[in-house]
């Protein structure tokens, strides 16, 4: 099983990107887990962004970012994505997704099934 992140880049304040999480070693229409996104910036602990449970497409979002990124998914892909719109300078970090999700409303962790790519880094900077 592995996540690879990609789409990071640098973008100025107010901008968009989108990210995605490539999944292989196992199929998003056959996995009822949830995929999360998190991110972590120099000094800091790394926070949850935002999930998808996978059984049933329920999204969840950190409230840093409710409003202004989509989570979503494509099975014919098999890939996870991230829509980031109006950009902050504090969203810039390294953006991870693992099969992990630990909203506030919504947790899911399979100790069996615990995996986490390598990230991919946004920077927003004018």
């Amino acid at each position: 099983v592995q996540l690879v992140e990609s789409g990071g880049g640098l973008v100025q304040p107010g901008g968009s990107l989108r990210i995605s999480c490539a999944a292989s070693g196992f199929t998003l229409d056959r996995y009822d887990g949830a995929i999360g996104w998190f991110r972590q910036a120099p000094g800091k602990e790394r926070e949850g962004v935002s999930c998808i449970n996978n059984s049933d497409g329920s999204t969840y979002y950190d409230d840093s970012v409710k409003g202004r990124f989509t989570i979503s998914r494509d099975v014919r892909t098999n890939t996870v994505y991230l829509q980031m719109t109006r950009l902050k300078p504090q969203d810039a970090a390294v953006y991870v997704c693992a099969t992990v999700c630990t909203s506030a409303s919504y947790y899911y962790r399979d100790s069996r099934f615990n995996y986490w790519g390598q990230g991919t880094q946004v920077t927003v900077s004018s």
